[in-house]
């Protein structure tokens, strides 16, 4: 993700690769990073938060605790953090520090690797509005961004964040039928993928609802209203909204192991 943001800010000319301080734990990262992009590597996490106004902590949930220490000693009044670690609330993050800073927590998803991602922010009190939109032009390098109270942030990790997957299974049912039915994998493969893309595109436009872009695609009697017939009848809208629930629900409960 760290990777995306940084492709997605340098090829929309929002940075350059000269402004532009990582550091890893791993030095191999850093080397293609620096070989891919250009930036600048740091040698501690320290001297990034250093030189930098804007900070962004991209590492797993789990590594949060040892990560934050590390730097909050070189932190200064000014400076801004974000946050993409799933699970990690504002207030806990605030509570690494001796006083809260101006803090941004994001739930972004994979798709933000092709710039084409769908983000949520939200802020605590001690960012201002303006800290808010910096994040959200951030993270409009790679793809789109919505502003939402924290207490929506697990209903979106459920949805959003693990939406692709669910898109994913759909995908390879399409494929798989495709060759069911005696297509070659490979047109299979990209018939879907296709189909699902460029639905994606019409569904963005917001002059029309999905119902009404499903009946489109649905003339009486005919063979897509067939197919949607086959759908209820194995209860796919049901299925899918209780996956939505099953993964917000485990967001939860993860909240309390990490």
């Amino acid at each position: 993700m760290a990777e995306a943001l940084i492709k997605g800010l340098i090829g929309g000319k929002m940075t350059t690769p000269g402004q532009c301080r990582v550091f890893d734990v791993l030095p191999g990262r850093l080397g293609y990073l620096q070989q891919t992009y250009g930036i600048q590597p740091g040698r501690e996490a320290r001297s990034v938060v250093k030189e930098s106004r804007i900070i962004i902590l991209a590492v797993k949930p789990q590594q949060v605790p040892q990560a934050l220490p590390e730097v909050v000693p070189h932190w200064s009044s000014g400076k801004l953090l974000i946050s993409i670690a799933a699970g990690i609330t504002l207030e806990r993050l605030a509570g690494f520090f001796p006083s809260p800073p101006a803090l941004i927590r994001v739930m972004p998803n994979t798709p933000a690797l092709v710039l084409a991602g769908a983000s949520a922010l939200c802020k605590n009190a001690a960012a201002t509005k303006k800290d808010l939109e910096e994040a959200a032009a951030l993270f409009g390098a790679v793809g789109e961004t919505v502003l939402l109270d924290e207490t929506h942030f697990d209903t979106v990790t459920g949805l959003s964040g693990s939406g692709p997957a669910y898109l994913f299974v759909i995908l390879e049912a399409l494929a798989d039928a495709g060759v069911k039915l005696g297509l070659p994998r490979n047109i299979a493969a990209k018939l879907a993928a296709q189909t699902m893309l460029g639905s994606g595109l019409m569904a963005c436009n917001p002059e029309r609802t999905f119902g009404q872009l499903k009946e489109m695609v649905t003339s009486p009697g005919g063979t897509t209203m067939a197919g949607l017939y086959e759908m209820e009848k194995a209860g796919l809208r049901g299925i899918i909204m209780d996956a939505v629930e099953a993964a917000t629900r485990r967001s939860k409960e993860l909240q309390k192991l990490v």
